[in-house]
């Protein structure tokens, strides 16, 4: 298979996108990566490589396709997109778009990478909106929150397909069987929370739905392992993954903290030190790679702005799971199957 790596994207660009994509290539033998970005800056960072003899192995798996100009995060992403015609989003993504290769990686713009992926590879047939996919850390099972914050202002039909594609992307991915699906809301009971929410639980509760529907999830029992698929509208969703990601970072230096203030507390910690860098591993978004944009017309990822060489190595391995998987005909043909069904529904209600 072929991966398209943004060379440029995120904070610490070109190196760190250079070196993931080569430690990808010594892991995967059947992967191709093409890294987009400009060209004599880009081979000039894979000359750099350290390690010589491990990039002489892969360098023929490794290529450059020349896109000259980059999208800032701080650009309109749409009118970017427009002006820029031979940045690294436009030039990879029609790549995707022309099937030449099957997954496009990017530490940049999200914004520019969701516009991008809607206008230049497109929706899969059926879906109304993609959404943004992310683990967050649960003991003992990872789950996913679907939208994670490509979708604001959601329609409750979409929220219920964020629910299919999140529920197809754990069984063909992640290997989970028959993956429990929750909604976020204010309360466990069916008539709980706003006119959306309430709409929303009715259509994922509905008989024929492709995935199995374990009711609401409340907000305190985001990390209790109650499902595999957390769905919620995008605004929900973000604000979910970064309360997530604040209270983790503030309970972990509370914790060094309180450690390092007494003697005990620093032989505590010492004692304890493969248990806390054991535990720290667990919630560590690097080993994760990124986030999947579901619902186009091939493997999107969207990995973190401050990514290292690891974290786009792992965004890599991601993009080339959803490959393996299937995962875009998967959610072609439940959408497919499902439209058809409320279809056959709708005409019987109306004979």
């Amino acid at each position: 298979m072929k991966i398209i790596v943004d060379a440029m994207g995120g904070d610490f660009a070109p190196k760190v996108n250079v070196d993931g994509a080569i430690d990808a290539l010594r892991e995967f033998a059947d992967v191709e990566i093409a890294l987009a970005g400009p060209q004599a800056l880009v081979e000039e960072t894979i000359d750099a490589y350290a390690d010589k003899q491990a990039l002489a192995s892969v360098r023929d798996r490794l290529s450059v396709v020349d896109a000259p100009e980059v999208i800032s995060p701080e650009e309109h992403p749409v009118m970017a997109l427009r002006r820029k015609k031979n940045s690294t989003f436009c030039v990879g993504m029609d790549i995707v778009r022309r099937k030449e290769a099957q997954a496009f990686v990017s530490a940049g713009s999200t914004g520019a990478l969701m516009a991008g992926a809607m206008f230049k590879i497109g929706r899969i047939k059926g879906v109304a909106r993609p959404a943004l996919a992310t683990l967050l850390p649960v003991p003992n099972r990872p789950m996913l929150l679907v939208d994670a914050g490509a979708n604001v202002d959601c329609k409750p039909e979409w929220i219920a397909q964020f629910a299919l594609m999140g529920s197809a992307y754990m069984r063909r991915v992640m290997d989970v069987a028959d993956p429990q699906v929750g909604l976020v809301n204010i309360g466990a009971e069916a008539a709980k929370g706003n006119e959306q929410a309430q709409k929303t639980y009715e259509l994922m509760a509905r008989p024929g739905q492709p995935f199995s529907f374990c009711g609401n999830i409340e907000a305190r029992d985001t990390l209790a392992g109650k499902c595999d698929v957390l769905a919620a509208d995008g605004f929900v969703g973000n604000v979910v993954l970064k309360n997530t990601e604040g209270v983790i970072s503030a309970l972990f230096g509370m914790l060094k903290g309180g450690l390092m203030a007494s003697t005990k507390g620093k032989v505590a910690a010492l004692l304890a030190k493969d248990t806390f860098r054991s535990l720290k591993r667990s919630f560590d978004s690097t080993e994760v790679g990124g986030a999947p944009l579901l619902g186009v017309e091939g493997a999107v990822i969207k990995a973190h702005g401050n990514s290292n060489a690891r974290a786009i190595f792992c965004a890599i391995r991601q993009a080339k799971r959803v490959v393996d998987g299937g995962l875009v005909d998967v959610i072609r043909e439940e959408v497919a199957r499902l439209a058809a069904s409320d279809a056959a529904q709708a005409g019987q209600e109306n004979a």
